[in-house]
């Protein structure tokens, strides 16, 4: 059995004994029993405030949904909201209540996963206040791979807070560590590493259960094909939010579900088999309209490349629906459409930037990515 960070707290006692904690976490920050960090900490050590993320602590906040301060009814302790709408950052005044803050999220392994840009945002504002961060680690479910193109320079945002891959094959204390060296914050960091972890293994093997580290993740199989289907985000074909398979279940009104799925076949991936799917999303894009399109099965984890495959599905509907295939326009006073800060580039909506320059530049960046990274692994 695979222990994570959590899982091993009493080893590590006098990290925690005396200290005033603040906790950052959410509905999957549980031990393998599945009992909450929050009440754990809470019962062990002198946990003084929660600070949610995206999602909220206890999980109950939908995707992009504003999560507000307020005093958890199960512990009588003040959450401090990480994501607000003019800021997503830890303040002096809350950092004032605690001598340590504790991370403890399930991550995807994945670049716009927003967590590890509240973790990165930690990183920096406990460096800037003086404060320990400790982070309760845990496995990569995608394991060690890494994918897709690195995120370049002036393409930061909350959904690519740094310059990874977009599966970059860390776990979030590797990458704590990598941040912390790299932009030379000095911040006082601990983690807390797993045990029986081997970086190639992955979630199927650990003997864990799957929690839901968001309600658009229900499934590992959802994460497996993340990577690459999460850029329809950013464009006006669904990427299955409001079924009961999302970005596993592309499509639109439009689509021709039959057609799609033989020029999808005829590509001949590896690990990977389509489906048709007809699907009427219950929120989000599309709400109450029947649609069309793709359902992807994951064959083979191993072999499947989920970043090459999301390129070539969003290739395929762009060229055969060029008519009606668009990339939605800048968001939330933002000067930059939503697919490039998920592709962390322009390149993908720039009409000059061929699918094959775009896959030469996955095949590139992730073999510089995947030595950069080395440095920084904690498990063989």
């Amino acid at each position: 059995m695979v222990k994570n960070g959590i899982d091993c707290v009493e080893r590590w006692h006098k990290v925690f004994d005396g200290k005033r904690l603040g906790l950052i976490t959410s509905i999957s920050g549980v031990d393998r029993h599945l009992n909450s960090t929050i009440d754990i900490l809470h019962k062990k050590y002198r946990l003084t405030a929660l600070f949610g993320p995206e999602h909220g602590v206890r999980g109950n906040v939908g995707a992009g949904g504003d999560v507000e301060d307020y005093i958890d009814t199960d512990t009588g302790l003040p959450v401090y909201s990480l994501y607000r709408k003019k800021s997503k950052r830890l303040t002096g005044e809350m950092l004032d209540k605690v001598d340590a803050v504790v991370y403890d999220i399930q991550d995807l392994g994945v670049r716009y996963y927003t967590f590890i840009s509240t973790m990165i945002y930690a990183l920096e504002e406990c460096a800037r206040f003086e404060k320990e961060l400790i982070i309760l680690d845990r496995y990569n479910p995608l394991g060690d791979l890494a994918e897709g193109n690195c995120l370049k320079p002036g393409f930061e945002s909350f959904v690519g807070a740094y310059p990874l891959c977009m599966r970059y094959g860390l776990t979030v204390g590797e990458l704590a560590f990598m941040v912390n060296k790299e932009k030379n914050l000095g911040c006082r960091l601990t983690v807390i590493p797993c045990e029986g972890w081997n970086r190639h293994t992955m979630h199927p093997e650990t003997g864990h259960v799957w929690v839901m580290p968001s309600s658009g993740i229900p499934r590992y199989e959802t994460a497996l094909v993340y990577a690459g289907t999460c850029l329809f985000e950013g464009t006006n074909i669904s990427e299955g939010r409001g079924t009961t398979a999302p970005f596993e279940t592309i499509g639109a009104p439009f689509v021709d579900a039959g057609k799609l799925v033989k020029h999808m076949t005829e590509k001949r991936l590896p690990g990977v088999l389509f489906s048709p799917a007809y699907f009427t999303p219950y929120f989000s894009k599309f709400q109450g309209e029947a649609c069309e399109g793709i359902h992807i099965h994951v064959t083979d984890s191993r072999a499947f490349r989920s970043t090459i495959c999301g390129l070539e599905l969003l290739d395929a509907i762009k060229t055969i629906y060029e008519d009606r295939f668009a990339f939605l326009d800048p968001y939330e006073g933002s000067t930059r459409r939503m697919e490039d800060l998920l592709f962390g580039s322009d390149q993908m909506t720039k009409k000059t930037s061929s699918k094959e320059e775009l896959l030469a530049g996955f095949e590139r960046d992730a073999k510089a990515f995947s030595e950069r990274k080395k440095a920084y692994h904690l498990y063989e």
